[in-house]
């Protein structure tokens, strides 16, 4: 058992330990760590090319100047022959010692632009007679070939020189000749260990500087990389707070960058988001709301049929009025719902003239009314003559639902200022301004006494009428008075544009009506005044 227990405990989970895994997983997992890392790793490496790189042009350049320097101090060693030449004397070895004398009592202050690593020895007959205090004497003795070497040389030359402690040295060697003998050589000693040090003091010092530099800008990155990515996570928390009941929160955009780019999309992708569900839950909400009363109308004649067997003609014509009732309502709702749809329009070029007629000749069939046909406008337009058509049948209804026969109802088009005008006017009872706004909303009515059981409808007719001339471009604008009849009329561009939910004219409804024949609005020869 306890064998058991032990084996239980040997591979049992740490919650602990696996939260912590968890959360590193997550850590090395987002966004904002790999680009950082990416943007740390590119940019140490970059960092250490760089000092490297550096590192071998200083070193370059100092050896540069190790030679410039030995070739200097080799220049002024044939000044200072020269000069004795000049004034030479016998005996030749009293010049010989003049020209060293001279030479190395000057050596000692002669300027070097870096740390003094050079020095200076004379070979005469093979042995060394003159030096400087940094000349490597015991590295030379142990080279005896090399002090051979460079004793027998005539002519000057310069190279590099490795000793048996593996320091490496730079050399130029220039012949001594006092008037036309050669009476042995100097050699100049460069150390290019000090050189090497000097460079690698210097990339140290580089680095360290470079560190620095690097930890304070991944300090400055990590948070301005969190600042820059703040929408992205404010994207993730809105995306996550979404729900069909709440679609309000948007990001707030700032500045003009990809991110900002993004977040203007996903505001825009969200108002289209929530216009379509707003429609559908608009949609079911009337539907839910209109159709339960035919339903339950319905339901309920059904249920008294099996009782009263010998009113089955009545209730069969009841139960198919209420569901033709139902079949208009359903077909007006998804006309709605379609308003939201790019392809709600087909715009087809159109003569206003003939199409203001063929209207008017549509309606004067519907009911007994004093019809009149007021003015045509001559403008070619371009709109979607089928919903066009259903939204001027729509307002001839509504004034044929509001008017007695005997009454008057006036049709007409003009067109102004880039725009189509196209009213239906009645004499009927007329609209209370408190309902001139409200009769636009689904279901709304300005007064529940209907004239006529063929054009009983259930309160679409404006709200599909304001919501094609909006697909259009456009707006309805609406002049009534109680007791003086109403005017509503539709206000388009004369070329359609393209299906928009935009609400920025809905408050057009509201302004003062149109003046007939204004403006340019001409009227046909060939249109008379008729009656119903």
């Amino acid at each position: 058992m306890k064998r058991h227990h032990s084996s239980i405990d040997r591979h049992s989970h740490n919650p602990v330990k696996h939260s912590q895994l968890g959360y590193w997983q997550r850590f090395f997992s987002r966004a904002t760590t790999r680009i950082l890392a990416w943007y740390f790793i590119l940019t140490a490496c970059s960092g250490l090319v760089a000092i490297l790189v550096t590192r071998e042009i200083f070193w370059h350049r100092l050896e540069q100047q190790a030679e410039q320097i030995t070739l200097r101090k080799v220049e002024v060693f044939r000044g200072i022959t020269q000069e004795q030449n000049s004034m030479a004397q016998p005996p030749f070895s009293d010049d010989l010692a003049a020209v060293l004398d001279t030479y190395f009592s000057r050596y000692l202050y002669v300027p070097a632009t870096v740390e003094v690593a050079d020095s200076a020895i004379a070979l005469i007959d093979k042995e060394i007679t003159h030096y400087t205090p940094q000349t490597p004497l015991d590295l030379l003795n142990q080279r005896p070939d090399l002090i051979a070497d460079w004793s027998q040389l005539t002519q000057p030359r310069h190279g590099e020189v490795t000793f048996t402690n593996e320091s490496c040295w730079l050399y130029r060697v220039e012949p001594i000749q006092i008037g036309n003998e050669q009476a042995g050589v100097l050699v100049i000693l460069y150390n290019t260990a000090i050189t090497t040090r000097q460079a690698n003091n210097a990339v140290l010092i580089v680095l360290e500087v470079a560190t620095i530099v690097f930890i304070v800008a991944a300090a400055i990155a990590w948070r301005t990389a969190g600042q820059v990515l703040a929408p992205l996570r404010m994207l993730t928390q809105t995306a996550r707070s979404i729900t069909e009941s709440d679609m309000t929160q948007r990001i707030s955009v700032k500045g003009s960058d990809e991110i900002a780019e993004l977040t203007i999309t996903f505001n825009e992708m969200l108002d289209r988001l929530q216009l379509a569900f707003n429609s559908q839950q608009e949609f079911i909400r009337d539907a839910g709301h209109e159709l339960r009363t035919p339903i339950t109308v319905i339901q309920g004649q059904l249920e008294m049929l099996s009782y009263r067997p010998e009113r089955q003609p009545q209730t069969l014509k009841l139960v198919m009025d209420e569901l033709d009732r139902m079949g208009r309502l359903v077909n007006d709702l998804l006309l709605l719902a379609k308003v939201e749809r790019p392809d709600f329009l087909k715009p087809k070029p159109e003569e206003l003239d003939w199409l203001t007629e063929e209207l008017y000749l549509k309606a004067r069939l519907l009911a007994d009314r004093d019809w009149q046909l007021e003015s045509k406008g001559l403008s070619p337009v371009t709109l979607d003559r089928q919903r066009f058509t259903q939204a001027v049948m729509n307002l001839v209804q509504n004034a044929v639902r509001h008017t007695q026969p005997g009454d008057t109802v006036a049709i007409g088009s003009t067109s102004k200022d880039e725009y189509l005008h196209f009213w239906v006017k009645d004499t009927g009872e007329g609209i209370a301004l408190a309902d001139q706004e409200r009769i636009f909303q689904r279901f709304a009515r300005a007064t529940e006494i209907d004239q006529d059981d063929r054009f009983e409808g259930a309160g679409l007719g404006l709200a599909i009428v304001e919501a094609i001339v909006k697909a259009h471009g456009g707006w309805v604008e609406l002049s009534s008075q109680l007791g003086y009849g109403s005017t509503f009329t539709l206000v388009m561009p004369l070329i359609a544009k393209e299906s928009t939910t935009d609400e920025s004219d809905s408050h057009r409804r509201g302004q003062s009506s149109h003046h007939r024949l204004s403006g340019n609005r001409t009227a046909s020869t060939r249109v008379h005044n008729s009656g119903g």
